[in-house]
């Protein structure tokens, strides 16, 4: 199979791609310099993957993420533009995905530390089949990929039968908690670098680049729950400054105004040089807003009213329903080993458990209070020595 460079990503879907803009490059600003450099990354890492993969079990290469929606942050440096965020590819191999990671993960892992060096950005490589994308049910994961992609090998063809991830409108609420775990994770570990002794420019860094993925996913998360998601970061700021609700909520101006904040630091990222302080006040003012989104969101989706961090954390409502019991004990083994068995509740998901931890952790008080700290303790499943912040990390890292 040769390698087909292609210069805008698209949908599956011919219906859908009509809609969408062509995105000839890999940002929407950057200078001749950046776009030839990640051009050449792209090229060794597929000359890096024909090396790993054998010819008859690749399918394809995609480049996902920003960098292959064409919207891939620029950072502005003295020496000329530079990337920003990691470069998402994803690996089509044929065959079974499981046996396929046992064969090639730790290749790919080596390669993406040697590339690395060479795009001044972390490379992240995920194994996948053309058959498992047509099989998954539909996420903001694969919508994403989906809709905004550009093939590196392999072309659409490989995405037949994969419609029912280009459906933005009817994603489930689930997908915005997703959303909103993973990046309410990072503000909990942005907290963590903030109360920590030693601060120097790399965990400034860090807390900014975090609170800005926070406040973008607040925004997202909103335009899930009313069917109005888009792939383009650009094009669900427009959707949510124009959403008109019946429903009144006071902190939708606040929302807008951080998604905004949020979609320009995607796109023009810059290396924080705010002291401490002003980064534990700007931290502070998402993390209230964050709550507050969230307890609307899980009482949307829960269909139940949660009026605090505590109320929610206590509630014994199914917080992961819609998932099959026996697929739910393999989670708990996966997530807490075979102390799972011996859950009260081990037919529900692990996920539940990690909701109700960070909830705790980031608004319950569980740093500083013994009872909240109790409570995460038993969610988690260990009284880790280390910290309950490294514990989460650990369960958080295998359940989401």
């Amino acid at each position: 199979m040769s390698a087909t460079f292609v210069s805008s990503p698209r949908t599956a879907a011919g219906a859908a791609r009509q809609n969408s803009r062509p995105a000839p490059h890999f940002t929407l600003n950057g200078d001749a310099a950046l776009e030839q450099h990640i051009a050449h990354v792209c090229k060794n890492v597929l000359a890096g993957i024909g090396q790993i993969v054998p010819e008859h079990k690749l399918e394809g290469l995609v480049l996902g993420g920003g960098y292959g929606r064409g919207e891939g942050g620029v950072l502005r440096t003295p020496e000329g533009d530079q990337p920003y965020n990691d470069l998402e590819f994803y690996v089509l191999v044929r065959g079974h995905s499981w046996l396929n990671e046992r064969r090639y993960a730790r290749a790919l892992h080596e390669l993406s530390k040697t590339l690395s060096l060479l795009a001044r950005v972390e490379l992240e490589f995920k194994i996948i089949s053309s058959v498992k994308l047509r099989r998954s049910p539909k996420s903001l994961f694969y919508h994403d990929l989906v809709m905004g992609h550009r093939w590196l090998l392999g072309d659409e063809s490989l995405l037949a039968g994969c419609k029912h991830h280009c459906e933005a409108e009817s994603l489930s609420l689930s997908e915005a908690t997703r959303l909103l775990m993973n990046r309410c994770s990072g503000l909990l570990f942005a907290r963590e670098m903030l109360e920590q002794q030693k601060f120097s420019a790399g965990d400034a860094d860090f807390i900014r680049r975090n609170v800005a993925k926070t406040e973008l996913a607040l925004g997202d998360a909103v335009l899930i729950a009313f069917g109005k998601y888009h792939w383009s970061c650009r094009e669900r700021n427009r959707r949510l400054c124009s959403l008109d609700l019946t429903e009144e909520l006071s902190w939708l101006e606040e929302v807008r105004m951080r998604h905004a904040s949020g979609v320009e630091f995607k796109l023009l990222p810059h290396q924080s040089t705010l002291s401490r302080g002003a980064l534990q006040e700007d931290f502070g003012e998402v993390r209230s807003l964050a709550i507050r989104v969230w307890l609307w969101l899980e009482g949307r989706r829960l269909g139940c009213s949660f009026q605090s961090a505590t109320d929610y954390s206590s509630s014994q409502i199914n917080k992961w329903p819609d998932t099959s019991s026996w697929r739910n004990r393999l989670a708990n083994i996966r997530v807490f080993g075979f102390r799972a068995l011996l859950l009260r509740p081990k037919r529900r998901h692990p996920r539940e458990r990690i909701l109700n931890a960070l909830v705790l952790l980031l608004w319950g008080g569980a740093e500083t209070s013994p009872e909240p700290r109790t409570q995460v303790e038993v969610e988690l499943m260990t009284p880790m020595p280390t910290g309950l912040i490294a514990a989460y990390r650990e369960r958080w890292n295998r359940a989401s």
